[in-house]
């Protein structure tokens, strides 16, 4: 599956992009912030997550630049989290505090709502605010709840918040410009 965002082509991993996925997330401020990437993360854990056979339901992509170089700048996808979709994302360092994690997150909502799904969630550590800002910006409503997750970068349980979106309440998507 393959989506066009302003700024942002939403695409699958391929074999060929191990080099740009390690670049971009080998860095301990992104993987202490994600639930499922080790720490260290290597080239083999690239070419793992390129291999990886995926449910079309839970799609994940490659975030790139539109242009002739396509630079990753990260990946957003859904994943299946107890019978339900929940939003998950990275994004490179150089990239950071551009809008590029909140018009992935949208671009990601869009998806989740043409491919059926009603509902998403979202968490993030409490030491990451800054995640609970993008969030706010796509719409995600606190539930109020702090739960413990296991983080596998360090390699324990950290408090999240608990976020959650209703794709069926249209004044929630956000609009695009004409």
């Amino acid at each position: 599956m393959f989506y066009r965002s302003p700024r942002l082509f939403l695409r699958p991993a391929w074999p060929e992009d191990c080099q740009d996925i390690w670049q971009g997330i080998a860095d301990e401020g992104i993987t202490r912030n994600l639930a499922t990437a080790p720490w260290p993360y290597t080239r083999d854990h690239a070419r793992d997550f390129v291999s990886l056979l995926r449910d079309p339901a839970y799609p994940a992509f490659l975030l790139t630049q539109p242009s002739e170089d396509g630079a990753v700048i990260g990946c957003a996808g859904l994943a299946d989290h107890g019978g339900k979709a929940e939003l998950g994302y990275w994004i490179a360092r150089p990239y950071w505090g551009q809008g590029y994690a909140t018009e992935a997150a949208n671009a990601v909502l869009e998806i989740a709502r043409m491919l059926g799904h009603h509902q998403v969630v979202a968490s993030h550590f409490l030491d990451n605010p800054a995640s609970g800002r993008v969030l706010r910006k796509a719409g995600f409503r606190p539930t109020g709840r702090v739960e413990p997750h296991h983080c596998l970068a360090r390699g324990e349980a950290a408090n999240a918040a608990v976020y959650v979106r209703d794709l069926d309440e249209d004044s929630q998507m956000p609009q695009r410009a004409a």
